[in-house]
């Protein structure tokens, strides 16, 4: 059987609401729904760090990312459903969705 395509949803940094963001329930129960699909591969948050190039200095990252989640859907189109109720995209936050290819 082929199995569904993974995507991974990338939590950007630029959230209106912070308090909305980081509410412990409202990712209770989002992460809560996620499991029921059978969908979601996991996740975590993302920390601070820098970025390195070979010969040049590190430097700041260039995309602020606070977290991701890892889900598998039929299309990106079907992997936007999992957009909803998520803290980060509610807060007016940017979540990134993008393809994990089976390379």
């Amino acid at each position: 059987s082929k199995t569904m395509p993974e995507y991974i949803l990338l939590m950007h940094s630029d959230v209106v609401d912070r308090d909305m963001a980081n509410h412990g329930q409202a990712w209770g129960d989002y992460l809560g729904r996620l499991r029921q699909s059978g969908s979601f591969d996991g996740g975590s948050s993302v920390g601070n760090g820098q970025a390195f190039r070979k010969g040049s200095e590190a430097r700041p990252p260039e995309i602020n990312v606070e977290g991701f989640i890892r889900v598998r859907a039929a299309s990106l189109q079907d992997a936007q459903h999992f957009l909803a109720g998520n803290p980060n995209y509610e807060a007016g936050g940017t979540v990134e969705i993008r393809e994990l290819p089976p390379d």
